[in-house]
């Protein structure tokens, strides 16, 4: 890829105008192009002071500059080549390079954006919320938060985990490609992995399992329950949380 292609690439992908994953078919595509050209950046630049106000960085990417209808809270910081959607508010959190965030989401203090990471719109990241990046290899799925989604404060998605539309997530559930999502709430338990079905409701968990040396509790994430269609408005989504004694 020549430096001028990536180059354009990327003021694409901070205009919104490009996307490194789209919904598509059943699923979602990669846009591995976009990858490739976020790496290629990489190369390119290099690390150099940079001031904006009062804030001092040493980097080799620039800061994006807020568009209208965005509020960033200082020090909330997004990077060039990420994309923020009308009405999304970033708290002092960090969105990286080739993420994108949709219309009026909400990154809540210390929360942070991977990476090449989708949110969708609508989307709620409570405080110190991590969602990981995945930029390589480039034809690897980032990680993907549908729209209208609830992650509770200090809640870990990694390895291109994707959760479905209208999920809520506890307090401190930890997901990677590997932890099982157990669904309990029918006779017999139903198991996903790297994935959280839409409308979810999911805790924290543990299941045992045998060593060597003895039987342990390792973690997973359980699906106690499913959001209805009248926890959708904002105002009512405290009362879900209380309905399932979740902890945000």
């Amino acid at each position: 890829m020549t430096p001028e292609r990536a180059l354009e690439i990327v003021a694409a992908l901070d205009r919104g105008e490009r996307r490194v994953a789209s919904p598509g078919g059943d699923g979602w595509v990669v846009d591995v192009e976009a990858k490739e050209a976020i790496l290629e950046y990489f190369r390119l630049r290099k690390v150099e002071p940079m001031t904006i106000g009062p804030f001092a960085f040493q980097d080799k990417i620039p800061l994006k500059q807020p568009p209208d209808g965005v509020r960033i809270v200082p020090p909330g910081v997004a990077r060039y080549g990420s994309y923020l959607a009308e009405g999304v508010v970033l708290m002092p959190g960090y969105v990286n390079i080739g993420a994108w965030v949709g219309p009026r989401t909400m990154v809540d203090t210390w929360a942070t954006v991977g990476s090449c990471a989708q949110i969708g719109a609508d989307v709620h990241l409570a405080g110190g919320v991590g969602i990981g990046g995945v930029l390589e290899p480039p034809n690897a799925t980032p990680v993907i938060v549908e729209d209208g989604a609830f992650l509770g404060s200090r809640c870990i998605v990694t390895e291109g985990v994707r959760i479905g539309a209208g999920a809520i997530l506890s307090a401190n559930v930890s997901l990677t490609a590997s932890v099982p999502v157990i669904d309990v709430t029918g006779e017999e338990p139903v198991e996903h992995r790297g994935f959280v079905p839409p409308r979810a409701v999911v805790v924290p968990g543990t299941r045992p399992k045998d060593f060597p040396a003895g039987t342990y509790q390792v973690d997973c994430a359980l699906i106690i329950g499913w959001r209805k269609d009248s926890h959708d408005e904002r105002l009512s989504l405290n009362e879900t949380l209380r309905e399932f004694e979740l902890a945000v």
